[in-house]
Parts: C-alpha cells; structure tokens; sequence
C-alpha cells in the first residue's frame, strides 16, 4: 500500500480494529510486572503497513534473542512445555514490535507472482459473525485462501467450522485463543491487551493449536496473532511451538473497516508475491463486495490465487 493508503487506514481504524474487537473481554489484562523489559526498536518494512510502537522505555533492551526460524520445532524431537519456553526465553528481551517483525513472513518468496488471500475469523468482541455470500463466492470462482479462526470464533461457529475444514479449497490457521496480539511484556495494539509474558503467549499459540489439532487430526501450519502484532521473542515462541507467524503485505479490508469500493481498490492493487488480510466475521460489511469486484479482473489479467501452504514451505 502506498504511504498515503497507510495513513488512512490508521485514521480509519482509530484506537481500535474493528475487525479485531477491543480489549473489553478480549483477554485478561497484561501484568504490571512482564517477563521481560519492553522493546525500545520498532521495524517496518517494504510493502505492508508500518508497525506501531508505544512508549519507549527508560533503558534499552540488552539481550537479544536468537534468529527465529519456523523450522525449529519441526526437527525437536516433541513440542516444547510451557514451561520451558518461559525458561528459555522469560530473560530474553524483545527488540522489535509491530507488524512486521523478525520471524513474520509478510509476503511470498521471492519470484513468486500469485497472491494469497488470508481471511480472519476473530471471534469474541472482535465478532462471531459468518460471512456466507464472502466464502460462497471464493467457492464459486474456486479460489483458494487461508482462514484463520481463533478458538473463540470456532466455538461459536462449530458446524460452519466442519464444513471449511471439509472444503479442501481453504487451509485453516490459527488466529489465537482468545485473539491477542503476540507479547513478552503485555503491549497493546488498537486498544487489545496483548499477551503479559512468554507463558501467556504459550497460552494463546499452543491452546487453538491444540484445539485445532483435535478436530482436524492434524497440526495447522500458520499462526497469526489478534491485531497481526508480534514482538521477536513472541515470534520465536511460535516457531519452536512448530508454526510459521504470518503476518501481511496488504491490509485488504482495514480490520473490515473499509468500504466495498475501498477494498476493491486495495485488492485490485495487490502486487504479486503478497498476502492479502482480510476479514471473514462481519458479514453485511464492505470485505465480501469489495472482494466479488476484485476478484474476477485480477483473475482475467492471470492472476493466480493460493493458500499459504502452496508456495512456503
């Protein structure tokens, strides 16, 4: 998106992400007292939007954790406890914060020219809804796409749940427990209170995780936290917890804010090798209409669609 685009999504979007609900009863509030000191860095990066950053604190941050890599739980010999992840890590100051973060994939690999759209399902105060006509359509046009449902939204929706899960069309992510952006130290995003420590992030990651691998009968691959916000230490937990931290190049809907005309043009934009977010849970907004006027002009000019499975490995 271009910087002027950026700028009026964050205006749009105020304190708060619609899409994503607020922090009433989107979790408990983060401690007083986190694991570690908060970050004094920040990244953003080339095409998605700029990452946030709260206050900075007194003192830098000294410790620096290792180089994420999602590959790391998958050559452990099991999944590591909650509470060795809080040994491994309850020491380990964060050094970046925001959207796009070491150990967030943002975009596709390199040379890649399909698109990925990715649709959240919040659940909770962020919305329990089910937009029917959005996913209709992408089964119409058979275009493929990542959901990613927290726990919340899929108890709230259990049958429509099974039939995405049924559909080989989708893939299906993990959105979170209870929806919270992915935190050491309990910083927040649009008003969200984010996870207050490496357990609580276990917490959010591993309990959807493991929801999600009883009803599927396997493991989901993908993890995106509420708000897509993460810290570099958060990012490394769900790596050795054996998912890959998505994250996005192009806020398709703006927390499902927007209006149909906006998303088209945000969708119609898209570049190749970008993960498009979108949302999934407000029907009767402007997402499923923006994407039905999008969709078929991209497709006519040979765009290709994906899940994020199909092109990372």
């Amino acid at each position: 998106m271009a910087l002027s685009r950026r700028a009026l999504l964050a205006a749009v979007a105020g304190s708060t992400l619609a899409g994503c609900g607020s922090s009433a009863g989107g979790g408990a509030a983060a401690p007083e007292a986190p694991e570690a000191s908060a970050s004094a860095a920040e990244v953003s990066g080339a095409s998605g939007a700029s990452a946030i950053s709260e206050a900075t604190p007194s003192e830098p941050p000294t410790t620096a954790p290792p180089a994420p890599t999602a590959a790391t739980a998958a050559t452990a010999s099991r999944e590591p406890t909650r509470a060795e992840l809080v040994a491994r890590y309850g020491g380990t100051a964060p050094k970046e914060w925001g959207m796009e973060v070491t150990g967030v994939t943002t975009k596709l690999p390199a040379g890649e020219s399909a698109t990925a759209l990715t649709f959240d399902a919040c659940g909770g105060p962020g919305g329990n809804g089910y937009d029917a006509d959005l996913i209709d359509f992408l089964r119409k046009r058979s275009v493929p796409a990542t959901l990613f449902l927290s726990a919340r939204w899929i108890d709230a929706n259990p049958d429509v749940f099974k039939q995405l899960a049924a559909d080989p069309l989708f893939e299906i992510g993990n959105h979170g427990t209870v929806h919270r952006p992915l935190s050491v130290t309990g910083r927040s995003a649009y008003g969200i209170a984010g996870t207050g420590g490496v357990g609580e992030v276990y917490d959010e990651v591993a309990g959807n995780a493991h929801k999600l691998a009883g009803l599927l009968g396997h493991p989901v691959r993908f993890f995106r936290s509420g708000t897509a916000h993460y810290d570099d230490v958060a990012a490394r937990v769900v790596a050795d917890l054996g998912e890959r931290a998505a994250g996005f190049t192009v806020n398709g809907d703006g927390g499902a804010t927007l209006s149909a005309a906006e998303v088209r043009q945000e969708l119609a934009a898209a570049p190749p090798g970008a993960i498009v977010i979108c949302h999934m849970n407000h029907p009767g907004g402007g997402t499923a209409p923006g994407v039905v006027a999008a969709v078929p002009g991209l497709l006519a000019a040979g765009r290709r669609f994906v899940r994020l499975s199909d092109v990372l490995r």
